[in-house]
């Protein structure tokens, strides 16, 4: 679950829509790709958010992490997205080879190519969703008629509100009726919109939930609270299964680079924090708040394990709620390279689902 702003997830209708006019073009754009990359370096084009749930990406794009991994026969060409969309569209048209993204996607890309055009080869974060409220809303049946944002129709956290809300007997429908109002908007416009007192509180991801909170909101659910051991996908590492299968060692050095920003991130909290501020500066003319930043990172867990139960949990919900279809996620995962470069290093391996 779940960029600036952030992680605004693609619905299985806006991917239908782009899938049409860009699976067709994969072939043809991948192949002049390879092409160039066989007479000299590789070039691998790495897509991620300029935000604090895709850490581990910018971090590792900041500190020359994942250069360094792949080294002098790689070229490292990376491009920032704000929706996954926009990703997902870069990736079937051959114009990406790898990119940060959340679970739904992450689904969606799967399913809409039959199993065929991207593996998950490793995760990167976990947690970091919360719904905030006004404070004069203590109970879930306090929000009956009222209005509740979310980042998009569909997306990870609007799936993840609708199904608990579900859960506790209140309906919901996709035109933004029932018992409680949904209202898809960006994650910037929120904020203003809960400042105004047009809606009642949101379901999103940081750092919305800290701007929101120091806008005189209080968390009403954390999600992580909702999930086994407090655990659950929010950012992952995609690959196109025609670059995976045409350069395997240089995604065996991208998972390489994945750990070792997770590491940094973990072990230096402090210097990954100004990192994330300094990359995003970089990005869009202004540094990400490092108060924000800090107060938003306990929320956060950064691990390697792309946490695939909690993936498929999430597709059972869009599907209980009628949003999507039942897809079969087999053969989704690929965590060979992942794997063995935990183990190189000693560390515990991950799950094959």
């Amino acid at each position: 679950m779940r960029g600036l702003p952030l992680r605004r997830l693609v619905t299985l209708a806006t991917l239908a829509a782009v899938g049409a006019a860009t699976l067709g073009t994969t072939a043809a754009c991948g192949e002049d790709s390879d092409a160039a990359g066989g007479s000299g370096p590789v070039t691998l084009r790495l897509g991620y958010f300029p935000n604090i749930t895709h850490a581990p990406a910018v971090v590792g794009v900041e500190k020359g992490i994942f250069k360094e991994k792949l080294g002098s026969d790689v070229e490292l060409d990376t491009k920032t997205f704000n929706a996954g969309p926009a990703a997902i569209e870069a990736v079937f048209s051959g114009a990406l080879d790898a990119t940060y993204i959340g679970p739904n996607p992450t689904v969606n890309a799967f399913s809409k190519s039959k199993g065929e055009a991207v593996r998950v080869i490793s995760g990167a974060a976990s947690g970091g969703v919360a719904l905030v409220v006004k404070p004069g809303i203590t109970s879930v049946e306090q929000l009956r008629g009222k209005k509740i944002a979310t980042p998009q129709l569909g997306n990870t956290q609007d799936v993840a509100l609708r199904f608990w809300l579900k859960e506790k007997g209140l309906e919901t429908t996709k035109e933004g009726g029932g018992d409680v109002k949904i209202v898809p908007q960006e994650n910037a416009q929120t904020i203003e919109t809960f400042g105004s007192g047009a809606i009642d509180g949101a379901w999103v991801p940081e750092p919305f939930v800290s701007r929101l909170v120091n806008a005189g909101g209080k968390v009403l659910v954390d999600e992580r609270d909702l999930w086994p051991d407090k655990k659950f996908v929010i950012t992952n590492l995609l690959v196109s299964t025609k670059f995976l299968k045409a350069h395997p060692d240089v995604v065996k050095k991208l998972v390489e680079g994945q750990v070792a920003a997770n590491e940094f991130v973990n072990t230096k909290p402090d210097e990954a924090q100004q990192a994330i501020s300094d990359h995003i500066g970089k990005i869009t003319g202004k540094p990400l708040d490092l108060k924000l930043i800090k107060q938003a990172w306990p929320t956060l867990e950064f691990t390697n394990d792309p946490i695939p139960a909690s993936l498929k949990t999430g597709l059972d919900h869009a599907v209980a709620v009628g949003l999507t279809q039942p897809v079969d996620l087999n053969g989704l995962y690929d965590l060979k390279y992942l794997n063995e470069v935990l183990k190189a290093q000693g560390k515990a391996e991950v799950s094959q689902p």
